[in-house]
């Protein structure tokens, strides 16, 4: 079970990136799937989230700027990020809690990092 994330890079303040995370491997279903990250000298933390039903929740700092959706069609999320600042300079890291394998385990499971880069 992988999930891979893209779409990071370098951008000025006030532009826009999107990012996506793809699941692959034997994945049943997703019950969640949220993005994070991780700023310079900073703790991780959570930027949205989106559960199966379509509801979602954003951390008040990208309320309004940033748009999380999901695919479903197959195990995928994406991250609209606009009016982008200096501040959501980070590592972004797509987050999934899965069903898995033949016996339906759920558990969480991370992609890799993408970088973003806001520059003033």
């Amino acid at each position: 079970v992988q999930l891979q994330a893209s779409g990071g890079g370098l951008v000025q303040a006030g532009g826009s990136l999107r990012l996506s995370c793809e699941g692959s491997g034997n994945i049943f279903s997703d019950n969640s799937m949220a993005w994070y990250r991780q700023g310079p000298g900073k703790e991780r933390e959570l930027v949205a989230r989106i559960f199966r039903s379509g509801f979602t929740s954003y951390a008040d700092s990208v309320k309004g700027r940033f748009t999380i959706s999901r695919s479903n069609t197959k195990i995928a999320t994406y991250l609209q990020m606009d009016s982008l600042k200096p501040e959501d300079t980070a590592v972004y890291y797509c987050q999934g809690n899965l069903r898995v394998g033949d016996k339906g385990f759920v558990g969480d499971y991370w992609g890799q990092g993408t970088q973003v880069t806001v520059s003033s």
